[in-house]
């Protein structure tokens, strides 16, 4: 797991009382959560409401927020100024309250005292503070304008226009109203995210960080471009835990990136690789950059099940992936890792077999026992921390260790409660007026009944919205904007939330904005640019499984084991085609007429109509016999074939 406090360079490096003052902060924000899910105050006799103990989790968050970012860069890194310390005490006087009070204040929502409004407008005004200070711009600024838009909605024209809302309504109902700022986001963030952030870093405490990277060294080293299949699987097993792709990029593309460099993968291809690995961790169960968790509380179906919906798809992804690092090793003669720098299998699973335990406890909790996911992520946490006093190295100073993984749980939920407390702000606003419905009927009206068109622009909506954006900000917002259009279209919920994550999460190695990609060229020492137009032709499979689902909902297990079959086969063809068509090689090199017969049959296999399909599979058949046909002939180049 990373630590923004090394990777992300806008944390304070705080000693003396501030530091001791923010280290029991963020100490408390995990402990919080882990009484609050293990129901502790059950056992004790009392009873809180859901919307008290967010109250404590976002007020925990705020002050850890205004002790550790600074409100600009040339703010003091080894001190906390008045003005922030003031900022703290707001923060947990204001959702301190919400805690003490909840039960009295949600009865006066209608009809608050002039306290309640003032409140409200100190806590909005804090959630955009430390929004601006840990994720950016970009997301107050949309925070605003709906807020604004809420207020001020009746002097806009045309679809656009609604009654808007008293000054006083809009702040109590964003404070105390729970489908605000005390709704879904904030508490999936404050139990589900908190949970499972705790097991990544209870798993690298333990040693379970270097054991995955053992596993997948062992694994892929050997083969042909055994560098890159190792950042591939590694990266994936990561980004899976963390839920941050340009976290994730600076962690493992620090070892990962110089290692397919020096094997003889290019700087540009390299950073691509790691990018485009790491942002399949946001697509790639179990947490998927934790939007599953909201996923399955919006659609209000199990998370098991959200999960199992998203294997598929995320299979796919990492096979395209996969395929054109294969193909690119073939072409530019990279050979796989020495053996003799690389751990035996035998040996990797003999030194750890351990670690095992807990995560088929885990998955044990969520798939069989199909237990609320917060707690069987708090209980796998216990396991873990268990099997890791079987390590001599684990059990010296085992007190201090805990207490920096609750320390380095609570950091790194910061960027997390920030985004999903202001994707609450964003609901009540939206929800005050009628501008999700009347979006969603503008996207309607412009498709034209098009549901591939209305595909396109929801792609494309994606896609713009979550460029600067933690993914969880941009699935809200999406959920809210856009998801009505298309279940009106006639496309299933999981579908269009599946489609709108991945799209979301393309964003990060899309250019103009692709920060995943931009953080690993900036390792690998090359032009960003590149590597981010690389990274979107290595990401193809995130780019066309989700229309593929829209259209064939069995890839995402609806449906009969026939209807589910009958939507795999040719959709896995279908990407390996393409994959084959923009890598320009198979079995050989691919001439241009070549690579678009590929194209073709990608275009047929992925296509919803049999003909279409049956059409794909002969092209597909008569490109591959006739590119091994061409084999014996080729004499593969060192040149790469990036530009390709």
């Amino acid at each position: 797991m990373s630590n923004p406090k090394k990777s992300g360079g806008k944390f304070r490096s705080l000693d003396g009382f501030g530091g001791a003052v923010s280290k029991v902060i963020l100490t408390l924000i995990p402990i919080a959560c882990i009484l609050y899910v293990a129901d502790v105050q059950t056992h004790l006799g009392f009873q809180i409401y859901k919307e008290q103990y967010l109250g404590i989790f976002i007020a925990l968050f705020l002050a850890a927020v205004f002790l550790n970012v600074p409100a600009v860069k040339s703010s003091s890194r080894d001190r906390v100024p008045w003005y922030d310390w003031i900022l703290v005490i707001i923060s947990l006087v204001i959702f301190g309250n919400v805690m003490l009070f909840y039960r009295e204040l949600v009865v006066m929502v209608g009809f608050a005292a002039p306290k309640e409004v003032i409140m409200g407008f100190l806590a909005v005004y804090l959630l955009f503070e430390a929004a601006r200070r840990i994720i950016g711009l970009p997301l107050v600024i949309i925070g605003l304008i709906l807020v604004l838009y809420a207020r001020f909605a009746f002097l806009f024209p045309g679809l656009l226009n609604a009654r808007g809302v008293s000054w006083k309504r809009l702040f109590t109902m964003l404070y105390l109203d729970p489908n605000s700022i005390l709704g879904v986001p904030s508490s999936v963030a404050g139990t589900m995210v908190v949970a499972f952030l705790l097991f990544g870093v209870c798993l690298f405490m333990v040693g379970g960080g270097e054991f995955l990277s053992d596993i997948a060294m062992a694994l892929m080293g050997r083969q042909r471009g055994g560098a890159a299949k190792v950042a591939v699987i590694a990266s994936g097993l990561f980004g899976s835990l963390s839920g941050s792709a340009s976290a994730n990029v600076a962690v493992t593309g620090a070892v990962t990136i110089p290692l397919m460099k020096k094997t003889g993968y290019s700087p540009p291809f390299s950073a691509a690789v790691e990018a485009v690995a790491s942002t399949g961790g946001l697509v790639m169960p179990p947490v998927m950059g934790i939007t599953a968790f909201m996923m399955a509380e919006f659609l209000g179906m199990p998370y098991y099940e959200v999960a199992l919906a998203a294997a598929i798809p995320a299979v796919l992804y990492y096979v395209a992936l996969l395929v054109q690092v294969h193909w690119e090793a073939v072409a530019s003669g990279i050979e796989g890792l020495p053996a003799e720098s690389l751990p035996r299998i035998s040996d990797v699973l003999k030194k750890g077999w351990f670690y095992a335990i807990p995560v088929a406890g885990l998955l044990y909790f969520l798939f069989v026992m199909h237990a609320d996911p917060s707690t069987a992520a708090v209980y796998a946490s216990g396991m873990m921390v268990a099997v890791g006093l079987f390590k001599k190295e684990v059990r010296s100073g085992f007190g201090l260790k805990i207490l920096k993984a609750l320390q380095e749980t609570g950091l790194q939920v910061l960027v997390v409660g920030s985004a999903c407390s202001m994707a609450g702000i964003v609901i009540g606003s939206v929800s005050l007026t009628n501008l999700g419905l009347n979006l969603s009927n503008t996207l309607i009206a412009v498709s034209g009944g098009s549901s591939l068109l209305l595909l396109v622009l929801a792609a494309a909506a994606s896609i713009i919205l979550g460029m600067g954006m933690p993914i969880a900000a941009t699935y809200i917002m999406l959920v809210i904007l856009i998801a009505p259009a298309m279940t009106h279209a006639g496309i299933p919920a999981v579908a269009a939330h599946m489609f709108m994550n991945f799209f979301a999460a393309m964003s990060f190695v899309t250019p103009p904005v692709a920060i995943a990609a931009y953080v690993a060229a900036g390792i690998a020492q090359c032009e960003p640019m590149k590597a981010g137009f690389i990274a979107t032709r290595l990401g193809i499979g995130a780019y066309l499984v989700p229309f593929c689902f829209c259209y064939s909902p069995g890839l995402l297990l609806i449906g009969s084991p026939g209807q589910v079959i009958y939507s795999v086969f040719p959709a896995t063809f279908g990407v390996l085609t393409a994959a084959v068509c923009l890598s320009g090689f198979l079995f050989s090199r691919l001439s241009p007429l070549e690579r678009v017969i590929f194209g073709i049959s990608a275009a047929g296999l992925l296509s919803p109509v049999s003909a279409f399909q049956a059409v794909g599979f002969v092209l597909a058949a008569g490109g591959a016999a006739w590119s091994w046909r061409k084999k014996r002939a080729f004499q593969p180049s060192r040149e790469g074939y990036e530009a390709a």
